[in-house]
């Protein structure tokens, strides 16, 4: 029997605070997803710099409960569950926001099904590369049981 390849993902900065904050949330549970196989993330160099930034601004270490130690062992648990992505080609410019232009790179660098992010609209050019753009409970309704 043969089973499809797992969908490659890139998780979005929003997406990752939100696992963080809330352990129960569709987030956190793609990560679950990744970590059991069932999704491969995708992440290049300047991405992962963003998701340790912002995951330890104050104001989500205190929503989420968590001293800087542990926010940098989940970041640094998120960051071993992907699979590295050489940025070989630089897009820009393609979106209205410049900061989330590393996620599209990421994701077309690593040929990614689709982007995860809370904020759909800001990544309306992914289509042009064949890539979906998705909410955390999209993605996790679209993958096998």
């Amino acid at each position: 029997m043969s089973y499809p390849p797992p969908v490659r993902l890139v998780l979005d900065t929003d997406v990752i605070v939100a696992a963080m904050r809330s352990p129960t949330g569709a987030s956190a549970e793609l990560l679950r997803r990744a970590d059991a196989g069932a999704v491969v993330l995708l992440l290049n160099v300047a991405l992962a710099l963003e998701y340790e930034a912002v995951c330890g601004r104050p104001d989500h270490l205190s929503a989420a409960g968590l001293l800087t130690s542990e926010m940098a062992v989940f970041v640094d648990q998120v960051i071993a569950m992907a699979i590295p992505v050489v940025s070989r080609f630089r897009w820009r410019p393609q979106l209205r926001d410049p900061g989330d232009e590393l996620v599209l790179e990421a994701a077309v660098n690593g040929q990614a099904d689709a982007i995860v992010t809370f904020n759909r609209r800001d990544f309306a050019a992914a289509a042009q590369f064949g890539i979906a753009v998705r909410l955390p409970s999209e993605a996790l309704g679209s993958l096998p049981p």
